[in-house]
């Protein structure tokens, strides 16, 4: 007897996590589509984190916020994905660059621009860029460093050369202000 209650304590584990896995569908893949910005990827994104979740199922505590873990999960697993491709080194002939010229501008360009230009180079999103670009200067930077790059708030602190606590504040008040400018966008895609 004892050996068919953990199979029947499994199958109903799962069929638990399949329920709540139904009932915040749309969610998790708004979600997605936040953190990615193209449909594709968002459901690669969306599927990859349900499998993690399945097989992290057995640490969640029923009865908790499971659409909090969920994209606590979803969050971790875009980011294990958007450092996976930062680490991948690609390599094209030289001749596809377009050359000496075109390399070396771009060397300038960003050279010219200094931190800021560098990181907003990986910025997505064709509507996230505006946005940021009306950010005033020191949110812009301490909110990509943080949310692009994955930068801890110390670092931030450490390589801008300025208190841990007004790092926080403008991190809040950048997301803040990107909120507000981006809410439209977000209707308008039924992202909120």
């Amino acid at each position: 007897m004892p050996r068919h209650r953990p199979c029947r304590s499994q199958t109903s584990r799962r069929q638990e996590f399949e329920r709540l896995i139904r009932q915040h569908e749309r969610d998790i893949f708004a979600g997605a589509m936040r953190l990615t910005g193209m449909q594709q990827d968002a459901e690669d994104l969306m599927q990859e984190a349900i499998v993690s979740a399945y097989l992290g199922f057995d640490k969640f505590e029923l009865g908790t916020n499971f659409r909090a873990w969920m994209f606590r999960i979803l969050r971790n697993s875009h980011i294990n994905r958007y450092r996976k491709t930062r680490r991948s080194v690609s390599t094209v002939e030289w001749d596809e660059v377009g050359g000496e010229s075109r390399a070396a501008g771009a060397l300038d360009r960003s050279a010219l621009a200094g931190l800021e230009a560098e990181l907003l180079n990986d910025v997505p999103g064709e509507e996230i860029a505006p946005a940021l670009d009306a950010l005033p200067e020191e949110f812009r930077t301490a909110v990509v460093m943080s949310d692009i790059h994955q930068y801890s708030y110390e670092e931030i602190a450490r390589r801008l050369d300025i208190p841990l606590g007004t790092v926080r504040s403008r991190i809040f008040r950048g997301r803040k202000r990107l909120r507000e400018s981006l809410a439209a966008y977000a209707r308008q895609r039924r992202l909120l």
